[in-house]
Order: structure tokens, then sequence, then C-alpha cells
């Protein structure tokens, strides 16, 4: 485990256990989001995402956090020797970002880039929410068939289906 992506449903926790596994082995950790993000929520062009998640997998250890677009995807799990897919029940999801969302906007925290979570995004078409809730079921059909490509074959995949397992195993490492 030297090139590990860490994915899952928004608000899985991915970025969180992202940052303990680095600590851990003491490894970088790169955030998808924060290459993805400019200020004012602006996306970057797909060519750039591309060149900057390739620059920050440029080492040989790492740990990679986010879900991912076909392209970006193909140049992390090639280049990743194992996959950590939290994959939570719907309740657990929908509890944790209920709760992020709400203190991310309470406390007025960063998300990158300077960009934060309002009340406004938070109850629009664009609430963190209703994505997670929109895209739950997609991730969950279609980590599995991703999983199985043979272009994947090499990684080792380790599904996490609870918190306590989650924390069971970063425990051992």
């Amino acid at each position: 485990m030297q090139r590990i992506s860490v994915v899952g449903t928004t608000g899985s926790g991915k970025t969180t256990l992202a940052r303990q596994i680095c600590q851990r082995l003491a490894i970088p950790h790169v955030e998808l989001d924060a290459l993805h993000w400019e200020p004012n929520w602006t996306e970057v062009p797909d060519e750039v995402m591309r060149d900057r998640v390739s620059q920050a997998l440029s080492g040989n250890r790492w740990v990679v956090d986010g879900n991912l677009n076909n392209d970006e995807r193909n140049i992390v799990w090639s280049k990743a020797d194992t996959v950590v897919w939290l994959d939570y029940s719907l309740p657990v999801i929908m509890s944790r970002i209920i709760w992020r969302t709400f203190w991310r906007v309470v406390t007025k925290e960063n998300v990158c880039n300077g960009n934060r979570e309002t009340w406004k995004t938070t109850f629009s078409r664009d609430s963190i929410i209703l994505w997670a809730l929109q895209t739950y079921g997609k991730r969950r059909r279609e980590y599995p068939i991703l999983l199985q490509k043979p272009e994947y074959a090499h990684l080792e995949v380790l599904c996490m289906r609870s918190p306590k397992s989650t924390q069971d195993w970063l425990s051992s490492l």
C-alpha cells in the first residue's frame, strides 16, 4: 500500500480517511476537490484537471481521495495499488452529510480554495445533500463493475461497509 485511492459516495468520509491514512503511513495526501474547484466554486477545464492529477500523483507514494470521472479514474487507478471503497448505507451517508454541511455552514469552514458551503446552496438545486442523494445509488452500482475491469486487476480492493470496519482496518495499519 503505497499508492491508495479512497472512493465512495459524497459524505462517506473519503477526505477524513485519506488524511488518517497519510498520517499513519507518512505519505502525501492529494484531495481531488482541491484540484477540481477554483475560487467561487468554478470547475477547472477537463484538460487542466487531468494535468493536475497527473502531476499530483507523480511521486511513488500517496493517498488520493475523491470520486473520479473516467479520465481521472484511468490516471489514478492505473497508478494506484490499492482502492479503499467506503460503501456505507444511505442512513450513514445522510447523517454524515447533513451534520457536515450544517457544521461547515455555521462555522464558515473553508472547504477548498476559499470556497464555503452556505445556507443558500444547502437549500438549492446545487445542494451537496441533494447531490449525495442523487448519486448514492449510481456509485453503489458502478464501483463493483468498474473494479472488475481487466485494466484494474492489479488493484487490491478494500470494501468498507461500515465506519467501524473502516476504523478497525485503519487501526491495523
